[in-house]
């Protein structure tokens, strides 16, 4: 299978991750990857960079990195509505933006609260990726999760870090099993990423690709095999 793509790292602006933006950038390169994106935590969590961050990404070139470089940012969902932590006039200044549950900026609610947090930030126009939504400390209906992702053309994540051994999302596994299986149902398709907070973990979807060979997952849904048909997911406002 061709691996492409990862828009799923971490520099060091996070306040928890080890490398800069040139080291994210030229070690997935190494691992094959053409198009790379940053996706630094927004401002909620602790120790995120604040919104100005988020403002200048202009300075970033492509010509200095040698593979398709594009900058977003992880949102934090904030409450069962879905919203977000950055503003619409700032997230129009992203390439894309990925949402994700996180316990440090919402306690995990009930299956039904959950599904609504994230179908509700699927919803905004701006979101491109929905991140570790397998995470088992969040509770979710899988099939309508998909539903959603299907309806308002919102990727769903296969995050290589979730299923490392020192994983803090427990369940994951068995999960991203489950939600593959409405996905291919639905004919709904995945991304793999690698969450890297570390340039040596920068490419790395080795056990995102281990689910998906135990699952026999179609390989025309897993959109890192193909540059075109992921970029129609990118401004899904516009």
């Amino acid at each position: 299978m061709k691996d492409l793509i990862d828009i799923h790292m971490h520099t060091i602006a996070s306040g928890h991750a080890y490398s800069t933006v040139r080291e994210m950038f030229t070690a997935a390169r190494a691992r094959g990857i053409r198009l790379a994106g940053i996706a630094d935590h927004a401002p909620y969590m602790p120790g995120a960079p604040q919104k100005m961050y988020f403002c200048n990404f202009k300075v970033v070139r492509q010509a200095d990195y040698g593979l398709e470089a594009i900058m977003g940012a992880e949102l934090n969902i904030l409450d069962y509505s879905g919203s977000i932590d950055l503003s619409e006039k700032i997230l129009c200044k992203l390439d894309y933006a990925i949402a994700s549950l996180h316990e440090l900026c919402i306690s995990p609610g009930t299956k039904e609260q959950n599904t609504a947090a994230l179908t509700g930030a699927m919803r905004n126009p701006r979101v491109t990726v929905i991140g570790h939504p397998d995470n088992g400390r969040y509770p979710v209906n899988f099939e309508t999760l998909v539903q959603t992702a299907k309806e308002t053309h919102t990727l769903l994540e296969i995050n290589n870090s979730s299923y490392a051994n020192n994983t803090g999302r427990p369940g994951s596994r068995e999960n991203a099993r489950l939600m593959l299986q409405y996905c291919r149902q639905y004919a709904v398709p995945v991304l793999m990423s690698s969450d890297a907070h570390v340039d040596s973990d920068a490419g790395n979807h080795s056990e995102a690709y281990t689910i998906l060979q135990e699952t026999d997952f179609p390989e025309s849904l897993v959109i890192n095999t193909n540059l075109e048909k992921f970029k129609t997911y990118l401004y899904k406002s516009e």
